[in-house]
């Protein structure tokens, strides 16, 4: 059996087990979306909607960012500071030479190398990945404040404008990134990242590049959450070397919402944007209601510890039966 057939192979056994159990989630999203729509039934207009999805989509960005790790069998703590310098060169980078064009080549070459130096200390030194990310977001959020010691810098009006304005731009361009995500899974590499995760060893007994799938995991993630950075100074018109902090809680609750498992070979990526959007509606939700700022974090943190619970919690009832 050659090495893409045994990754094919392994990739719908593990897409089998793992979509099981997101027919609830979808029951759940629904349910949340027609909450939200009563009581804000705004969000049905095409402003409304579009200002929905641009609040959305840089969680969903960093959720899928998370969540590439975490089906992978890691997790990052680089998030939140790898979404500040993304916001920072963005803002540094656009009133230069090469303009808007050069920015965003900037912003997504610094998330792709910085994600793939991380996977590769994670990967080669068999380091744990926590750690790494966690040194890694301190070193990232300094380098942010260098550039940029305080808020500033220039986004030019049109790029606001376009990508937050009262168009649906972010969902078009969700949609083009879970088409090019679709793409990149029928590959043999995008098939490696998901098998690694779930089971190491039987995928490099099955020619699975193992290291190369976690440093490319590692990228992809740097990547999209240099993105979301992009978008997050589109968004305020301006950088900050500290805006991308709440990113990271927010990614990972968001990701346990959608069912990925921390430590690899549960969940999906349909999931994870679930999460997201779930997470999402649910903080408006919480904001209609009149509940204070402070509430979400309890939330969010309630969210983390349940999801990891819950399921041992059902497993050691079930063992006792």
């Amino acid at each position: 059996m050659s090495a893409v057939s045994s990754s094919s192979w392994l990739y719908g056994a593990i897409q089998r087990r793992r979509n099981r159990g997101l027919g609830g989630l979808y029951l759940i999203v629904a349910a949340f979306l027609i909450l939200y729509a009563v009581l804000f039934p705004g969000i049905l207009s095409v402003g409304g909607f579009s200002k929905f999805t641009q609040n959305w989509f840089p969680l969903a960005l960093v959720t899928m960012a998370q969540a590439l790790l975490m089906l992978n069998g890691g997790i990052t703590l680089a998030i939140g500071p790898l979404v500040s310098l993304g916001a920072v060169i963005a803002a540094t980078t656009m009133d230069g030479v090469f303009g808007v064009p050069g920015g965003i080549v900037a912003v997504a070459l610094t998330g792709l190398a910085i994600g793939a130096v991380i996977g590769a200390i994670v990967a080669h030194l068999r380091l744990p990945a926590i750690i790494v990310t966690l040194a890694g977001s301190f070193i990232i959020t300094g380098v942010a404040l260098i550039l940029l010691p305080r808020p500033g810098g220039f986004i030019p009006g049109w790029l606001s404008n376009t990508l937050a304005g009262h168009t649906p731009v972010a969902f078009l361009l969700l949609v083009v990134v879970l088409v090019a995500w679709k793409a990149f899974l029928a590959t043999p590499l995008g098939l490696g990242i998901y098998a690694a995760g779930d089971n190491p060893v039987g995928a490099f007994r099955s020619g699975v590049p193992v290291e190369r799938a976690k440093v490319v995991a590692f990228a992809l993630s740097g990547l999209l959450a240099a993105l979301a950075g992009l978008f997050v100074a589109a968004q305020t018109g301006s950088g900050d070397p500290v805006i991308g902090t709440p990113f990271t809680l927010n990614s990972i609750a968001a990701a346990v919402l959608g069912g990925v498992g921390f430590l690899g070979g549960k969940g999906t990526m349909r999931g994870a944007i679930c999460g997201s959007l779930l997470l999402s509606v649910m903080i408006n939700v919480m904001f209609f209601l009149g509940f204070p700022p402070v509430a979400q974090y309890i939330a969010q943190g309630l969210i983390i510890v349940g999801a990891v619970a819950v399921p041992e919690l059902l497993k050691a009832w079930r063992a006792k039966r």
